[in-house]
């Protein structure tokens, strides 16, 4: 738009650490903004009282300083070049590529209305059988990983990345580190899965406040493949702590009465408009999907802050990383994850056995533990106590672990070798029809 046909104002009335004030009219919500040549969006709008957020801060402008209403609020250029690509937060490219050619698509839209979707039903396998066997993930389900700080997530996320059956990844990357970013591009650059990963980046390096815009942007993309191209779209996002920090940073300098943890009385709303676009679409119009799996790192393993607090009440279920002493390694916790959708997939679209093996071998997990707490205590362990010490060893390392790369099918084999290796048939308890087929011979 030519610069004749901007609002252009000059008399800032308020400036804080993260926004500035001024008195303007036909200004937008989330309309686009420059403040002395930085990029600033609209927050608040009190009659002709407008508040923008400046993403770079407030420091060095002046009261009199030149702003620019750019009439449009921030967007993306949708099309199948986005594929194999990297982007900043405001969905420039930030690989050495060209520009991306296509529609331009105002980010932050509605998510589907709730009539338009169908009950989730299809299996998205990720490869890491501590996921696939007790916490199923279904297309169009929105899950978080709960993991501390100084968990391997952002490996586990690009692991799912490679292994996921999906026909799109969306990687939306919040506060990462220059060496998670360079971790991620040469992960995907030399397992060849470029062609099908969008990734959008912020980095400890750029303003915080600048991930507010990352969710929303590989959202759009997502909604680009899920809608117009029909195809099975799985979005990442780590860190969404970061984003809700971001989020916090904003609200305190805008002098907002702060919630619950020093989070923003919106956090909830923030988070939902997020997670919300998960959807699954029925096959009358393509039968597209976008899944949504999220890190929240825990601040102390405090999993009752607000931010997962929160983000509990809007997913369905958690992923729950911890580090198994035992045998050295990441698991993911069978006792703390659960995916309240799995029903829906395990047994109907993973072999019939899955679901009883799954109940089968978290009930011996769980004997296991009582066996570990008994011993702690100076009881006698019984032969039974033993072998359910070590299945759940065997089990760790061999299902649990996060470096575990075996399909549905394999995973239920290796179960029912670890039955085999240390139980009796009648000890699992599992249907005799099912014991009979899958059984391991001696």
């Amino acid at each position: 738009m030519a610069k004749a046909f901007q609002k252009i104002y000059t008399q800032i009335t308020a400036i804080t650490k993260a926004t500035c004030s001024l008195k303007a009219e036909g200004v937008g919500n989330d309309e686009l903004a420059t403040v002395n040549g930085k990029l600033a969006q609209v927050v608040k709008i009190i009659g002709d009282e407008v508040t923008l957020q400046v993403f770079q801060g407030t420091e060095g402008i002046p009261t009199n300083a030149e702003v620019v209403f750019l009439g449009k609020a921030p967007s993306l250029k949708v099309s199948d070049q986005l594929a194999g690509r990297f982007f900043n937060a405001y969905g420039e490219p930030i690989d050495g590529g060209p520009a991306i050619e296509g529609k331009e698509v105002e980010i932050g839209g509605p998510s589907v209305n709730p009539v338009r979707r169908k009950q989730p039903s299809e299996l998205i396998a990720t490869g890491i059988a501590g996921i696939d066997l007790n916490n199923t993930l279904v297309s169009g389900q929105k899950i978080p990983f709960f993991a501390d700080p100084d968990q391997p997530y952002n490996q586990v996320m690009a692991n799912v990345a490679l292994r996921a059956e999906a026909d799109k990844i969306i990687l939306g990357g919040m506060g990462l580190t220059n060496d998670d970013y360079l971790y991620f591009k040469n992960v995907f650059s030399n397992a060849g899965v470029l062609d099908h990963i969008v990734s959008f980046v912020n980095t400890t390096e750029n303003p915080p406040v600048e991930r507010l815009l990352i969710p929303d942007m590989a959202l759009t993309a997502a909604e680009y493949f899920a809608v117009e191209k029909h195809e099975k779209v799985l979005v990442l996002l780590t860190d969404m702590t970061l984003y809700a920090d971001a989020l916090a940073i904003v609200s305190n300098r805008m002098d907002q009465i702060p919630s619950k943890d020093s989070m923003p009385g919106s956090l909830y709303s923030d988070l939902a408009k997020i997670y919300e676009k998960a959807v699954q679409f029925p096959e009358t119009i393509g039968g597209g999907s976008i899944t949504i799996i999220a890190v929240t790192t825990l601040s102390g393993g405090d999993i009752t802050h607000a931010i997962p607090d929160n983000t509990g009440y809007i997913t369905e279920g958690q992923l729950y990383l911890r580090r198994d002493s035992e045998i050295g390694k990441v698991i993911v916790d069978p006792f703390r994850s659960l995916s309240r959708l799995k029903q829906l997939v395990a047994g109907k679209k993973t072999r019939e056995d899955h679901p009883q093996v799954m109940n089968a071998a978290v009930r011996l997990y769980a004997d296991a533990a009582n066996a570990k707490t008994k011993k702690e205590n100076g009881f006698d362990l019984t032969d039974y106590d033993n072998r359910c010490l070590d299945f759940a060893r065997d089990y760790s390392r061999e299902i649990l672990a996060i470096d575990v790369n075996i399909n549905t099918t394999q995973m239920l084999d290796v179960a029912w070798t670890l039955f085999g290796k240390y139980f009796k048939p009648e000890e699992v308890n599992i249907k005799a029809a099912l014991v009979e087929k899958y059984w391991p011979a001696k």
